[in-house]
Order: C-alpha cells, then sequence, then structure tokens
C-alpha cells in the first residue's frame, strides 16, 4: 500500500506562508489519520487554515493509480 498526501502550495493560505501552513497541515491530518482504516481506497480532502481546499490524501494498493 501507498499513503499519498498532496498538497498545492500556490492555492489558499499555503501560498502565503508556506512552512507554517505545511507545519499545521501536517500535525493535524497526522492527528486524524486514527479515524480512517487506513486501507486501499480512503481518502479525504486537505483544507488549509482558512477553510480552502489545497489538496488531498489517499491510500493505493502500490500498483493502482490514484483516484480523480
Amino acid at each position: 500500500m501507498k499513503f499519498v498526501l498532496e498538497v498545492d502550495m500556490d492555492r489558499g493560505v499555503v501560498g502565503e506562508e508556506t512552512v507554517r501552513e505545511l507545519e499545521r497541515i501536517l500535525r493535524y491530518w497526522g492527528g486524524n489519520l486514527r479515524h480512517y482504516g487506513l486501507k486501499p481506497g480512503d481518502t479525504s480532502v486537505i483544507y488549509d487554515s482558512g477553510y480552502s481546499e489545497v489538496g488531498r490524501w489517499h491510500i493505493t494498493d502500490s500498483g493502482e493509480a490514484p483516484p480523480e
């Protein structure tokens, strides 16, 4: 399996304060993962501190294409 986290650093607050916002995103989503089964197909949208959608994470089988 693969855990893939993608953040568009040109969107939302991330583009304004990249390092601080990435730190916050990683802390928040790292702590929130316990609420998911972490099996292939699990996914969630990632929001910045201004509640703008800036990416997503997903779990795939190693050879599986990411969800659209």
